[in-house]
This record gives structure tokens, sequence and C-alpha cells, in this order.
């Protein structure tokens, strides 16, 4: 069974395939060796597949598996000290910064354009559902196989410099979120049909970022203007970090 590096996890998933397999390869482990147990083991058997297609049949059997697999990886790893945040996490000059927002306010065009601003310093860490780990006292925004419709996604581990929660404007202001405001809106972009347990471990969690991590609410327009408004507001050094 194949072993994967993934948010500095060692993943195992019990023979994928289609998308997820394709996704996947980039974070195959060099370490294949059964001796090393790995921390987080997936396996969708058939019938959850079937049992979802029943429901929703516009779905192929991939995107289920694909969108399952992904599901067990983000529940599993709240235990790690992690969290999935819905959002587009881009990378300038090694700090990530994830913009977080309902599906079709803009938070993917936004990310592009911090690429077309910053060229070569930016890259897409994550286009959809990057991982959120704390490690060693400190924050870290980490790519995944599951990564949305494009499949943007980079296997590395990078320094957390900001969250921030978008927001269509005509104009460009950006300001520190409300305390309550943000964390209504990072629990509604995360996995939360768990038990109490898993819950109780999510709000820990929640409140160990919230000590770490600065987070903003953005009002935007899709201009090289809004690029500037919110790195300039975000801008943090890795050594900060």
């Amino acid at each position: 069974m194949p072993f994967y590096d993934i948010a500095n996890l060692r993943v195992e998933i019990i023979d994928p395939k289609g998308r997820t397999k394709k996704q996947a390869i980039p974070y195959l482990s060099k370490n294949q060796s059964s001796d090393s147990a790995p921390d987080i083991v997936i396996n969708v058997d058939e019938q959850r597949v079937k049992s979802a297609m029943a429901e929703h049949p516009e779905l192929t059997q991939g995107d289920w598996e694909y969108m399952i697999t992904g599901s067990d990886f983000y529940t599993a790893l709240i235990g790690f000290d992690g969290i999935l945040l819905h959002s587009s996490c881009v990378v300038v000059d090694g700090v990530a910064y994830a913009f977080s927002a309902d599906s079709g306010t803009g938070k993917s065009t936004h990310t592009q354009l911090w690429l077309k601003h910053f060229g070569d310093r930016a890259y897409i860490l994550n286009d959809d559902k990057p991982a959120i780990r704390i490690i060693d006292g400190k924050p870290y925004a980490c790519g995944t196989p599951w990564s949305g419709k494009y499949d943007y996604s980079t296997p590395a581990v990078v320094p957390l410099g900001g969250i921030c929660f978008l927001s269509r404007s005509e104009t460009n202001q950006i300001k520190p979120a409300d305390t309550g405001r943000a964390i209504y809106n990072i629990f509604s972009q995360t996995i939360r049909r768990l038990g109490e347990n898993g819950m109780n471990k999510l709000m820990d969690n929640l409140n160990e970022l919230f000590k770490l991590v600065p987070i903003y609410d953005l009002g935007c327009n899709m201009s090289d203007e809004a690029v500037l408004c919110s790195y300039n507001a975000m801008k943090r050094e890795i050594t900060d970090i």
C-alpha cells in the first residue's frame, strides 16, 4: 500500500484510484517501508462510494472516492492539531496567506492576481482545501492532494502568515477581523460533522490558531490595487512567525 507525506504526516491510502491516485503522486513518500507506521490510514470501501452515488448519481465513482478520501484525511487531521480551511492559499517569499470565502466569491481570482503581481516570488500552495497545522507551537499551511476543481496544489509545509476572509467590494479595505465573527467564519469553512470528542478537539485547535495567526476581513475588487491592499496589511517575514 502506498505511503504519502502530507502536512508533515505519514499517510497510508489503501488502493487509491483515479483522481485520488493522480493527485497524490507528488506526495508519495520516499520511505515506502512498512516498518514505519502511518499516522493516518485512509481506507474507502466500495460500499461507502456506492451509497454516496445512490444519493448523488450526477457525480462519478472517481469523484466520490476523491471527496471521501479527502474528508477522511481532514477529519483525522483534527487529532494532529490541524484543521481544514476552505480557502485559496498563496505563498509569497516563503510565507503562506490563506483567503477564505463562500464558493463563488472570488478567492481563487484574488490569489491568481497575487501570482500575476509577484511572479516567481509566488505560488499556489492549495487552491481550495489547504491543511492548517500547529507544529511545535507554530502555525503552518500545508499542501494536500485534495485541492478543488483546478487541482492546484504543492507538496509543501509553509509558515502561515495570516488568514483573510474575503468579500466583494467596489473599493479595497482590510482590517483585523472581529473575534466572534472570525470564529463563525472559520467554523463555517471547515469540517463540522464530528462526534463530541472530535468537536472538542476542533475547538481546542481553533483556540490555539487564533492565538498564533492574524486574521483579517478584506473587502476588495479584482484589481492589482486589491493585491497591494491585502499584502501590505498582512505581510510577514518568516522570522516573525
